[in-house]
């Protein structure tokens, strides 16, 4: 049977879109669903312990945003002009969006921060992307820490005040052209309390690209071309994840990024090994988990493949239930809104 990306439509008041971070990272609201009873619950994020368990394991992904959007010149003209960066290609290449499209054609040459980053674009790719490589004399990170702003989400119109808002407290692994944001509600103080009470907590990386943004415009869902991210787990991780299994622990993922990195290179049997690799799995209802057990993950956009995603854990029609209760309930939504915990 057809499954249609309306199906995955819900209505959303503008208003509950959040713009700005709450200034307690842990005192966001969290709506609980029981995958099993449908039941809804109301709480804050700090309360996340009294749903865990001792011998339950936590799968974060420690990726970090890079300062990836650059406003600069086209030369010789004077221009404006930005770039995003998506893909390291190597060889000082990056794979990026760029406007204004039609000016940026092969050969362009570009400036940024009065000429301490140069760029050339070397190729258009098909889908309007472009490789561009960039020359400079120091350090290329450095530079973009100094030069580079957050590439927040289209639907986020206010200026970020503080660009550590938009990165997890435990982010290290620099690569991301965009948050991994169910881990935002995390203090270091809630991941220390929580692994004090016996759960493990071990991190995968995947670096998270703009097309976790880009809409599902084919009628039905299995027509979508889904986008590729780098992810990788390492042994420790592995052995953590499989020993939680084995002692019957839960697994339970912040966020889908840890959730697709886990799944996309467990074994039928649910085993891990240490992994590294491209991913484009799509996860939606009909889809059997085959490590997962429960997830914290925010609001997502009304029919994105995310949505689609968390409907296969808990079912469509609970999930968009929940949904409706937290529009009712005046919820945020989307990258600086609340959580969700589905175990």
């Amino acid at each position: 049977m057809a499954i249609k990306t309306h199906d995955f439509y819900y209505e959303l008041p503008p208003e509950l879109i959040a713009q700005t971070p709450i200034q307690r990272r842990d005192a966001s609201r969290l709506l609980t669903l029981d995958k099993r009873t449908e039941e809804i619950g109301h709480h804050h994020f700090y309360d996340l312990p009294q749903f865990l368990r001792p011998g339950d394991c936590l799968v974060l992904n420690d990726s970090r945003v890079l300062p990836a959007r650059l406003l600069g010149r086209r030369e010789p003209t004077g221009g404006a002009c930005e770039v995003v960066l998506l893909i390291d290609r190597g060889e000082n290449v990056w794979e990026c969006l760029v406007r204004p499209g039609k000016k940026l054609r092969e050969g362009a040459k570009l400036s940024f921060g009065d000429g301490a980053l140069t760029a050339e674009v070397t190729a258009v790719l098909e889908g309007g992307n472009r490789l561009i490589r960039f020359t400079y004399e120091s350090i290329f990170l450095e530079l973009l820490e100094r030069l580079g702003k957050m590439p927040l989400p289209p639907y986020i119109k206010e200026e970020l005040q503080d660009a550590e808002r938009y990165q997890t407290v435990y982010s290290r692994e620099v690569g991301s052209a965009a948050a991994p944001t169910a881990g935002l509600h995390f203090t270091k103080d809630l991941l220390d309390s929580i692994e004090k009470m016996g759960v493990k907590i071990c991190y995968v990386t995947l670096h998270v690209g703009l097309g976790t943004f880009r809409p599902v415009k084919a009628e039905e869902i299995t027509d979508h071309a889904m986008h590729s991210e780098y992810c990788v787990i390492s042994a420790e991780t592995a052995e953590t994840i499989n020993q939680t299994k084995r002692d019957g622990g839960r697994v339970i993922c912040v966020g889908t990024t840890s959730c697709r990195t886990i799944e996309s290179w467990a074994e039928e049997d649910g085993t891990l090994r240490e992994s590294a690799g491209w991913t484009n799995i799509f996860i939606y209802p009909g889809y059997r988990f085959k490590v997962l057990d429960g997830l914290i993950t925010n609001f997502h956009l009304p029919e994105s493949t995310l949505i689609m995603l968390v409907s296969a854990l808990a079912g469509r029609e609970p999930i968009l239930a929940a949904y409706e209760e937290a529009v009712r309930e005046r919820y945020r939504f989307f990258s600086f809104g609340d959580a969700m915990l589905i175990v």
